[in-house]
């Protein structure tokens, strides 16, 4: 089956980190922007980060300076570090290959996993 799959959620405290993985399984990410996207309960699905083929990076207002998206093409895998972690940041998260990095709602994605999910308590 083609499709990413996500790791490395968890439980934290405010303040601190986790570092999630997008692994893509069945095929190669090479040429595709991929973008971590999150949802939260009752809430519609946002654009978190994306990161381009040839690794230009944007990200969500909510958490520029405390996220920071990579990819390693050799191991197939996308990463978020992500830091500051706020309550507000509770979420699944998942990737998913995406047409652009845009983050616009609506923008067609592809391979999307099942996600990981983060809790940040307060």
């Amino acid at each position: 089956q083609l499709q990413f799959v996500e790791s490395g959620g968890g439980l934290v405290q405010s303040g601190g980190s986790l570092r999630l993985s997008c692994a893509a399984s069945g095929f190669s990410m090479d040429y595709y922007a991929i973008g971590w996207f999150r949802q939260a309960p009752g809430k519609e699905r946002e654009g978190v980060s994306c990161i381009t083929s040839g690794g230009s990076t944007n990200y969500a207002d909510s958490v520029k300076g405390r996220f920071t998206i990579s990819r390693d093409n050799a191991k197939n895998t996308v990463y978020l570090q992500m830091n500051s972690l706020k309550p507000e940041d509770t979420a699944v998260y998942s990737c998913a290959a995406t047409k652009d990095c845009s983050l616009r709602i609506g923008v067609p994605s592809w391979y999307r996993g099942q996600g990981t999910q983060v809790t940040v308590s307060s």
